[in-house]
């Protein structure tokens, strides 16, 4: 079965072959809807990626975003930013939805997800060693959980691999053929 992952992020294809899939990257290249209502926006981005890429075999389409007081907080574009995600974040609770679209031999499967991650409460020399560090570059939100963002987190609620960038167990709901061996 071929197998097409419709993103260029690295986190997204590194999950899939820790799944053990053999797969195609193809970047889609669509303009992202932002600004509106982040559940609709994560779900449509999604599948404006699998569209654009959708052929032979099954498309993998994800989008994912960090969700703060209802409005999505979209990658930093510079250290000030970031360092400004981080106050605004620090001892709060946000949403890490992910929008996630597989198309199988033409049909298209979509799903939801919704994460609950809490920051602890961050002392001044934590945000500026981990905005100094740049792993908050090109991240939603402007952290990565899976490497030193995880100092950052107090609690998690919901799925890990969401936050990471792939949610895992509703990619198993939507495309369980992925995972017969045969």
């Amino acid at each position: 079965m071929q197998l097409t992952l419709a993103s260029g992020s690295p986190q997204r294809a590194e999950i899939l072959l820790k799944l053990g899939l053999e797969f195609e990257v193809v970047v889609s290249g669509v303009d992202e809807l932002s600004g509106g209502d982040p559940e609709f926006e994560v779900l449509e981005n999604a599948r404006l990626k699998a569209r654009a890429v959708a052929g032979e075999g099954v498309v993998i389409a994800c989008d994912t975003d960090v969700v703060l007081d209802g409005k999505a907080l979209g990658k930093p574009a510079h250290a000030v930013e970031s360092r400004r995600y981080l106050d605004r974040m620090s001892g709060r609770t946000h949403e890490v939805l992910s929008g996630l679209v597989v198309v199988v031999d033409g049909e298209e499967r979509a799903g939801l997800e919704r994460t609950a991650v809490t920051f602890k409460q961050l002392s001044e020399a934590e945000k500026e060693r981990y905005v100094a560090f740049g792993e908050w570059e090109g991240r939603s939100g402007g952290y990565a959980i899976q490497t030193l963002g995880s100092t950052l987190v107090e609690r998690i609620e919901g799925s890990v691999s969401n936050v990471v960038g792939l949610p895992v167990g509703l990619l198993f709901e939507l495309a369980p053929e992925l995972f017969v061996q045969d």
